[in-house]
């Protein structure tokens, strides 16, 4: 038996995660100007607060994060031993590494992803008149959209540390501002950081609200906005609203 449970890590690997994922960013300093999608110029004039006070933000939202965890750990737990059944038990543990544990972890996997998507896609919509990320904002869409997409996919605590893991890094990357060759979120989600930034402009803030996986409820409700990827006139990139009928429609149209 490992020193920390299963729940304990799930709680406290994400943020840890969240911290390393985003030093990694912070640690490519100048050399990746060339990928970035806003010049840093652009940034330091639209950047409002401090870091400090961005630091003092996250770990706001990660206590508040980590408490509500905590919370659905313990009330799913009691539950969960008070219905299983001893049977239920034997057959869980001869599964266990099994095509059908795998089969079962995925499609607890895809089930979190649509009903965090739904949720994060109503609330940001709805509450997208607010001009910045507040708590309560991260606490509805975050916190309870992860504490909902746990509770209704069943998964374990032990899956649910890859899975929120997953959404930090995600998370972290979509609002990087990096484009950067050969990433695997870029060629696995239309949803990606070019995708995020056109939602953030001023042509676009009415549009791609879908985070962080799909682009389905976008496509669905009409606030889907393509984009196309060029270059920056003195270097750099840029994202912008694309309205062709090109590839781009995809959000998979960029300048060479």
């Amino acid at each position: 038996m490992g020193i920390f449970s299963d729940e304990i890590l799930a709680i406290f690997v994400p943020i840890v995660v969240y911290w390393v994922y985003s030093a990694m960013y912070m640690a490519l300093g100048h050399s990746m100007d060339k990928y970035r999608l806003h010049s840093r110029s652009e940034e330091d004039s639209k950047n409002l607060v401090s870091k400090s006070e961005v630091i003092k933000g996250v770990l706001l939202q990660q206590l508040v994060q980590a408490a509500v965890a905590a919370v659905v750990f313990t009330v799913t737990r009691e539950n969960s031993s008070l219905a299983e059944a001893p049977a239920i038990a034997i057959v869980e543990e001869q599964a266990a590494g099994s095509l059908f544990s795998y089969l079962t972890l995925a499609w607890q996997f895809s089930l979190a992803m649509v009903v965090l998507d739904g949720w994060q896609y109503a609330w940001h919509r709805y509450m997208h008149p607010e001009p910045y990320n507040h708590p309560v904002e991260g606490l509805l869409l975050d916190t309870l959209g992860g504490a909902l997409a746990f509770v209704v996919s069943g998964m374990s605590p032990r899956a649910s540390i890859f899975f929120f893991s997953l959404c930090t890094v995600k998370g972290v990357d979509d609002h990087c501002g990096l484009w950067l060759p050969g990433n695997v979120f870029h060629l696995c989600f239309w949803n990606n950081t070019a995708y995020h930034d056109v939602h953030h402009q001023l042509r676009g803030n009415r549009f791609n609200f879908s985070q962080p996986f799909f682009i389905t409820w976008d496509k669905l409700f009409g606030t889907h906005m393509p984009y196309v990827v060029e270059k920056r006139a003195g270097g750099g990139l840029q994202a912008r609203p694309h309205t062709g009928s090109s590839r781009a429609e995809n959000g998979e149209k960029s300048s060479k």
